[in-house]
């Protein structure tokens, strides 16, 4: 068996912190091979992947080893986990997506994405009704046995956070905040305080390495997390054409149910939820709604039963190589170094099972 020199986490950050990097991109890296096989063959200079441009490679292989130990040095000075797609701790509710992270930086407890989880979102220039609000549905929910998801942004988004962490470790459950820069980096500076707490309290989250500044594209990318990992996505207040659209559109995008806080007509911070309502979202008037629409019976609901066979050796084989993208019989077969006739009579299995599905000849893993 090949041994690294370094542990495969760090590998897993350091193609993450590659140049000109996309979630796409470190998508299929991720999917290759292992992290460290794979910066193993851009230090040898391959070229494993199609459709990457030319300038892309000669970036990339032009990156040496400080560079891998300059982010994983930053990762450990910040007390930051590194999770790949490959990863146990990776979340499960974000492996079936198709525009899942390839690795996530984290602070704080992993045991947080097992838990059931309502995003709680909303305008940075909110109301004071509105913030009141959000504190108080933080903290039900929190008190509920349910994980808060927000983004730790101006607003709504940090008074959700604020409720709930208002609760002792104890009697509340771990929010989790999905942020749109590095883990060293607080944003906004003003809420440095929370950032500690929720790092030990609840789970910091982000899919950019260390050092990677809060730039303005990098919010609509983590708006597409935070949608995939919330069970229900509340909004609180919106304006019309506010950034809290961008989730509630991913949000549906996903299926994931959208529930909007009435407000007073007029109102520009109630624009947006007022029109969700009339489009026929479900309202929020206190957190039995929310809890209603979790479909919880008690408070302390937190395991997912499958209810599709399982799956058999074979069968296992073939999900774990198809990874969370479309791919063609003869892509899977070849990655998975088995015959194309046989990949046709397990993924026919696998159909028939619920397992993956079809779309004009892609085959597509739907991994719980």
């Amino acid at each position: 068996m090949m041994t690294h020199k370094y542990p495969q986490w760090t590998y897993s950050a350091a193609l993450a912190a590659l140049p000109l990097q996309t979630p796409l991109r470190l998508r299929r890296l991720i999917n290759l091979d292992t992290p460290a096989r794979v910066w193993e063959m851009l230090q040898a200079k391959e070229r494993p992947l199609i459709g990457i441009s030319d300038s892309v490679w000669r970036a990339w292989h032009n990156v040496n080893e400080s560079q891998l130990v300059a982010t994983a040095e930053a990762c450990l000075d910040h007390s930051i986990t590194v999770v790949s797609m490959r990863d146990a701790p990776y979340p499960p509710s974000l492996l079936a997506d198709p525009a899942a992270p390839g690795v996530l930086f984290m602070i704080g407890d992993a045991g947080a994405f097992h838990h059931r989880r309502v995003g709680v979102i909303g305008t940075r220039h909110a109301t004071q009704r509105g913030k009141y609000f959000a504190q108080r549905l933080g903290k039900q929910l929190s008190a509920s046995g349910v994980s808060v998801v927000s983004g730790l942004a101006r607003g709504i988004d940090v008074e959700s956070h604020v409720g709930a962490l208002s609760l002792s470790a104890e009697d509340g459950c771990p929010p989790i905040a999905i942020v749109a820069s590095g883990l060293d980096t607080v944003y906004p500076p003003e809420h440095e305080r929370i950032w500690g707490e929720m790092g030990r309290r609840g789970l910091l989250v982000s899919e950019s390495p260390p050092g990677t500044a809060p730039e303005p594209h990098r919010f609509p990318m983590r708006n597409r997390i935070l949608a995939a990992l919330s069970e229900v996505l509340v909004v609180v207040e919106s304006r019309a054409t506010g950034g809290s659209m961008i989730t509630v559109r991913e949000a549906m995008k996903r299926d994931i149910t959208v529930l909007a806080v009435p407000g007073a007509p007029g109102i520009a911070p109630c624009e947006g939820t007022n029109n969700l309502l009339r489009d026929g979202c479900g309202p929020v008037t206190d957190v039995t709604d929310v809890l209603v629409a979790l479909g919880l019976d008690h408070r302390h609901m937190t395991d997912w039963c499958e209810g599709r066979p399982a799956l058999l050796e074979d069968e296992r084989h073939i999900i774990t190589t198809m990874g969370t993208v479309p791919r063609s019989i003869d892509e899977i077969a070849l990655h998975a170094a088995v015959s194309v006739v046989r990949v046709a009579v397990v993924l026919g299995r696998l159909e028939a099972k619920g397992w993956v599905a079809n779309t004009n000849g892609w085959w597509e893993a739907l991994v719980p």
